[in-house]
């Protein structure tokens, strides 16, 4: 009887136990999806909407080339410093790190890339770019307006942080791998983990969209000078046409995915360019070529490297000419971007409670790349793509680097509320991840 009665009192004790805890759990859920709700009600009041617009608008207005945005770096420290957030200024040139929260680990990183790109702008509206040739094509421009605007609703909640967020403002994302500097100068060696948004004509405003591991390709680029014996052109037989070996070396480049690649792997190579004589009637001394390869793994982008180079100069040397091959790497090549699957996991959660489960998606594997890969090899990562698509606004489906791209403005309280979200929630998962179980 004693035993029977000192094992009820356990079940009992334990059951309550059980009862606390769920309620426990019930309450931090209901607590973290209240802030969550409350980041996006208050990044769509009039005043804090009109203050993400104008710093867009002044950002888009002004467009700065990679490693060149000064003025863009002082207009983010300028607002940092009215919202009492401190930062270090300078990283990788112009890049800027702010800091909300007491320090202590841990550490988590929000990301936006801050340059333009060489492109004329042929929107005709009240904010257009006023530098010829240089536009905000891929929405870099919204970007930071969207973690400025975290940045804000953080702030506002430093008391209820259980961590500390590293807001990134990165240069350079345009070819130059402006992640690759930043990460060089330590500013993240204590980050465990960092998040990222990119705008996307794709999606319809209101959605976001990932997928766990890989999401975009790596990439490299090439340029070869292939050097012939120049001639007029009714005397083809005295020359070493440069011309014809090129075109063979094109032909022959297509093969390395066609015929060397298992075709489940996804790998690129695109010629993008070439350059050469003038004449209609006369052979060149020399052409010149180059473009781009895409690869999902580094093994793809050693193996595409060492046969592009085998494939330039053989042809070359069948055609009796000479070539040389340069790989770019001042512009350094991009690893392929992996997104960790906990991590991806977290911000989808955040996602459904912030937007609404069906405003969630999953996408495709691009072949695009994006130097957020940079930071994907150093710490847990996840890049997800924020619709901006407007039905009745028919420039917003045009896609990046147009001259003609569109944002929907809608989507800056969305993008900011969403960074700010992810984060918040990060330094306490268990709020959300135990959610489902």
């Amino acid at each position: 009887m004693g035993s029977f009665c000192v094992n009820f009192i356990s079940a009992l004790l334990f059951s309550t136990f059980l009862r606390n805890s769920i309620a426990l759990h019930t309450n931090l859920v209901t607590e973290t999806e209240h802030v969550i709700h409350q980041m996006l009600e208050s990044a769509r009041q009039p005043e804090f909407f009109d203050w993400l617009k104008s710093i867009r608008r002044i950002i888009h207005e002004h467009p700065e080339l990679a490693f060149e945005e000064y003025e863009t770096s002082k207009l983010i420290s300028n607002e940092l410093e009215s919202l009492g957030i401190k930062y270090m200024c300078g990283v990788a040139k112009t890049g800027l790190v702010g800091t909300i929260g007491s320090g202590s680990q841990p550490w988590f990183g929000l990301r936006a890339d801050m340059d333009a790109l060489p492109i004329q702008e042929l929107v005709d509206w009240e904010h257009k770019s006023k530098i010829n040739g240089k536009m905000h094509a891929c929405g870099h421009d919204v970007h930071v307006a969207m973690l400025l605007g975290a940045a804000r609703l953080l702030q506002n909640r430093t008391d209820m942080l259980k961590g500390t967020v590293k807001l990134v403002f990165q240069p350079a994302e345009e070819g130059y791998g402006g992640a690759s500097y930043m990460l060089e100068e330590g500013v993240l060696d204590e980050c465990q983990a960092i998040f990222g948004l990119h705008v996307s004509p794709q999606l319809p405003i209101g959605t976001i969209g990932s997928r766990p591991g890989p999401i975009l390709a790596g990439s490299g680029r090439f340029k070869a000078m292939i050097q012939g014996k120049g001639g007029h052109g009714t005397a083809p037989h005295k020359t070493k046409d440069p011309i014809l070996a090129a075109s063979m070396t094109i032909l022959a480049l297509q093969q390395l995915v066609s015929r060397e690649t298992d075709p489940l792997e996804p790998r690129v190579v695109s010629v993008g360019f070439v350059n050469s004589g003038q004449a209609g009637n006369v052979i060149p001394t020399s052409i010149e070529f180059g473009g781009t390869f895409r690869f999902m793994t580094l093994e793809g982008y050693s193996y595409l490297q060492r046969r592009i180079k085998e494939v330039i100069e053989s042809q070359a040397a069948v055609h009796l000419c000479s070539a040389t091959v340069s790989f770019m790497e001042e512009m350094r090549p991009y690893p392929p971007t992996l997104n960790d699957p906990k991590l991806y996991e977290h911000a989808r959660k955040v996602g459904q409670v912030l937007l609404g489960e069906h405003n969630v998606v999953h996408v495709l594997i691009e072949m695009a790349a994006e130097d957020f890969s940079f930071y994907s090899q150093k710490m847990a990562a996840a890049f997800f793509s924020i619709g901006t698509q407007n039905e009745t606004i028919t420039s917003s489906s045009i896609d990046l680097h147009s001259p003609y791209f569109t944002v929907d403005e809608e989507v800056l309280p969305l993008g900011a509320a969403l960074h700010a979200a992810v984060a918040f929630s990060y330094f306490d998962p268990h709020a959300l991840m135990q959610q489902e179980a």
